[in-house]
């Protein structure tokens, strides 16, 4: 990369690109072709004379690189986090240039006066981020929908960033805690409150309407988040205004499996989605993953979405293209917590813990406190793999990369080879415990499913339990260059135009004249995962995971560079979007 200063000499461009490999975004063939931003603008894809290169504010070197648009998220939720981090990380690490936040139901908006632990304590039960946090984190200046979007407008921003707003908000607004109640039945003065609400926040600028009904999303004294239980017909009702409008989405976490009895009821819950979005003339994406407890339940709902689809439902099941674990740090939540003897580490730093188990006494009494356990405790530990210590992360695996398959190999216990693998690693190693999208089979036909949408990335969420923002770095490293399933132009549509225009992001998700400047330069072949990491950077120095990528050399949002070989420029372009403009 090169900076040309031109003096008094007349700028023809502020950016140029030259040399790469264009990626547009529709899936159309890759060219050779330079790309020219003025201002947040694409201003011309081709070639462009050589005296226009040499004029432009900044030049970057794209050879051997492809440019694409940036890669629009669509399963975010980043609503405290954009409160405290402008760079939105870790999307930022890889190539996300735009966000979508308030899946899943969870948003903070519509929040009465003296609501907002309400809304903060139901966040963290369901996703994960402190609490504390959130309180601290934000400033809680706003009780619609509307008002939260123009409180988080004046923060610095990074990315972009838009919304649904959720069914969790709204219930709790218009009922209070008597929505978590599962015999709670709303009454018609309280669905037209809701509605009400909704109308409001689309007329503001949300996307959609998201709701949750996930028997796993729990308010912390237990009791499932409200619209767990409601019956369907009371969404129709409150995502009236959609159908009016002619715009916005429907988002879910549904709800596949009965409680307390085997089986799936994905018949159901896919019949009353498809039945809302004919009635409403809306697209509908929900949560999709292999789960080993619900059988082949995700073909299933892939071929019910094809029948629906065929009959005038927009129905979008969103998948993640790897699996998704429990990670376990040695820095924060480690596999042997619970053992006597590490109980004088516990509140140690990663240096301290490694002390602690190089001393030989101590760590020859980790290996009996650790042996002597029930033999079936260890069962778990086959399904445990060591992720990376050496820089990068991988998560396609054999038996033996399990901690037990590596105990069995070594003839020692399945403790001692997880000790091992920390003092080789220096703390570094994570142990991920898949616990969806086990089966790389399951993940592929998922993957090449026409009714599939890229989507629960979950960025801003699970801080010390999941790490999966990393998606798109995945998707294009595994799928397309590795397993060569999905072909380079297909694999970036589906990261761009594909999510862009279903969420409704306009002029976003292509690299095309006129469109936004949102664009990455990636080195495919370079491309890899970093490790995950325990950093302690959120409000009160709480903990949480981040992952980041090598070979995204440029991430450029709105025509400013934003990030160079994963340093930010300290360049915040971004904007909060409404589906009003």
């Amino acid at each position: 990369m090169t900076h040309t200063d031109q003096g008094d000499v007349a700028v023809a461009y502020d950016v140029v690109i030259t040399g790469g490999t264009v990626i547009d975004g529709t899936g159309a063939a890759a060219r050779l072709a330079d790309v020219a931003i003025t201002g947040d603008r694409i201003t011309a894809v081709g070639a462009l004379p050589a005296e226009e290169i040499t004029r432009a504010g900044r030049v970057i070197d794209a050879t051997g690189r492809f440019v694409t648009p940036g890669f629009v998220d669509l399963h975010s939720h980043l609503d405290a986090q954009i409160g405290w981090d402008p760079t939105m990380s870790s999307s930022c690490w890889h190539g996300v240039t735009s966000v979508v936040m308030g899946n899943c139901g969870m948003t903070f908006a519509p929040v009465r006066p003296g609501q907002a632990e309400l809304l903060a304590t139901a966040m963290e039960s369901v996703e994960d981020i402190p609490a504390s946090c959130i309180l601290a984190g934000l400033p809680w200046n706003w009780e619609s929908y509307g008002e939260y979007l123009d409180t988080i407008s004046n923060f610095p921003l990074g990315l972009n960033a838009g919304g649904y707003v959720g069914d969790v908000a709204v219930r709790l607004y218009v009922a209070g805690d008597a929505a978590c109640e599962p015999d709670f039945q709303a009454t018609e003065q309280q669905l037209q409150q809701m509605a009400a609400e909704v109308e409001s926040a689309m007329q503001a600028g949300a996307f959609g309407y998201s709701i949750s009904r996930s028997l796993f999303h729990r308010v912390r004294d237990g009791r499932n988040v409200p619209g767990t239980w409601s019956d369907p017909s009371e969404f129709f009702t409150i995502a009236a205004s959609l159908k009016t409008l002619g715009r916005g989405v429907l988002e879910s976490a549904p709800r596949y499996n009965f409680e307390n009895s085997p089986g799936t009821r994905v018949a159901e819950e896919l019949a009353w989605m498809a039945e809302i979005s004919r009635e409403l003339g809306r697209p509908f994406s929900f949560n999709l993953q292999q789960i080993r407890s619900l059988g082949d339940h995700f073909r299933e709902v892939l071929e019910l979405a094809t029948e629906a689809n065929a009959t005038g439902a927009q129905l979008r099941p969103q998948i993640t293209p790897r699996s998704v674990g429990v990670l376990f740090s040695f820095a924060a939540n480690t596999l042997i917590d619970d053992l006597p003897s590490f109980q004088q580490l516990v509140g140690l730093d990663v240096a301290g813990r490694l002390a602690g188990i190089r001393d030989p006494q101590l760590r020859a009494r980790l290996i009996e406190e650790g042996s002597s356990k029930p033999e079936g405790s260890f069962e778990i530990m086959y399904l445990m793999r060591a992720v990376g210590g050496s820089g990068s992360a991988q998560y396609v695996y054999a038996e033996e990369d399990s901690i037990a398959g590596i105990a069995r190999s070594r003839g020692v216990s399945p403790v001692e080879a997880y000790l091992d693998e920390m003092d080789r690693s220096d703390g570094r190693a994570i142990v991920n415990w898949p616990v969806m999208n086990e089966r790389e089979d399951a993940i592929k036909e998922m993957v090449l499913s026409p009714v599939s949408i890229l989507g629960l990335a979950d960025a801003g969420a699970h801080a010390t339990q999941i790490m999966d923002a990393s998606q798109p770095t995945y998707f294009l490293s595994h799928w397309v260059r590795d397993e060569q399933v999905v072909s380079i132009e297909e694999g970036v549509r589906r990261l761009t135009s594909d999510t862009a225009s279903f969420i409704g992001y306009r002029d976003r998700g292509v690299l095309t004249e006129g469109a936004f400047a949102d664009l990455n330069v990636i080195d495919l072949e370079g491309l890899a995962l970093e490790t995950p990491e325990i950093v302690n950077d959120f409000p009160g120095g709480a903990p949480r995971f981040v992952q980041r990528a090598r070979g995204i050399d440029h991430t450029i949002v709105n025509g400013q560079p934003f990030m160079e070989h994963g340093v930010h420029t300290g360049a915040l372009a971004g904007r909060v979007l409404r589906s009003t403009d």
